[in-house]
């Protein structure tokens, strides 16, 4: 695979290159964005407050 590094700029939500260059209709492109944070959110698995009532939440897998 060959890969081309072609820096830009956003303006109004669209990448503008800082060289004129045309790309092929349907051209594969990844975007890399150089110290950006993104905050993500964290989904954290529920846990028991008390083990014993473990028994509680059994699978029961049926077959159809």
């Amino acid at each position: 695979m060959q890969i081309t590094t072609i820096e830009g700029i956003v303006k109004n939500g669209q990448i503008q290159f800082s060289e004129d260059i045309e790309l092929p209709e349907n051209a594969i492109v990844y975007v890399v964005i150089p110290s950006m944070k993104i905050n993500t959110k964290k989904i954290m698995s529920p846990h028991l407050i008390e083990k014993e009532t473990a028994n509680d939440f059994e699978k029961i897998v049926e077959d159809l």
